[in-house]
């Protein structure tokens, strides 16, 4: 695969990376929940790598055709925002103190989790995956398309990775000494999460 095929995937893919969306959202708020940002960050990139391996099996064809699947998959990813984004709504998250942090830490696995299914319950990765990669892939160039395909995705973890991170440590420096703020900030990022996953039902059932 050309060096140019890959700065150009960057690019692209860069750009939908930095659309602020659910995975925003709950980076945000894992950043003033808590006092490291690693476990959302891991469990919303492994969301995203589960639709890798898909990819790269080459079934990311067969599941975006299936509206059976897509249905469930929307229904399902829609449904946890709601209750997710309800849940940020009711209890705004404030920086944490030094022993509230401690005790957040003790939940790293539970914040993987909740990263986990934002990004794995979210049709529209899957769909990434479906439309645009198949731009930047050349059966003739010498490289199988499941390396192809795997040497984008591993661009697009390493991409999410880091602005998800990024995100988060912004999140949590920049409104660190700013209570009101910082539960200003969550309240958005709950009514975020609401907002995406009522459109996600309306196009599914609208579909």
């Amino acid at each position: 695969m050309q060096t140019t095929t890959l700065a150009a995937f960057l690019m692209v893919d860069l750009l939908l990376v930095f659309t602020p969306g659910a995975d925003w959202a709950y980076a945000i708020s894992a950043g003033l929940r808590g006092r490291s940002v690693a476990p959302a960050t891991i469990g919303l990139v492994a969301g995203h790598a589960a639709y890798a391996l898909v990819a790269v099996a080459g079934l990311a064809v067969i599941v975006a055709r299936s509206p059976a699947v897509l249905t469930v998959l929307t229904v399902a990813g829609a449904v946890y925002l709601l209750w997710l984004g309800w849940g940020v709504l009711r209890q705004p998250a404030v920086p944490a103190s030094a022993a509230a942090a401690e005790e957040t830490e003790a939940s790293g696995m539970q914040t993987m989790l909740k990263g986990f299914g934002i990004s794995g319950l979210n049709p529209k990765a899957l769909l990434l995956y479906f439309s645009l990669f198949p731009q930047f892939i050349h059966a003739g160039d010498g490289w199988p398309v499941a390396a192809q395909t795997g040497l984008l995705s591993m661009v697009h973890l390493t991409a999410c990775a880091v602005v998800y991170l990024t995100v988060g440590v912004l999140a949590r420096t920049v409104l660190k000494t700013r209570p009101s703020a910082a539960r200003t900030v969550t309240r958005v990022s709950g009514a975020m999460m609401i907002a995406i996953g009522a459109l996600l039902l309306a196009e599914r059932l609208a579909g």
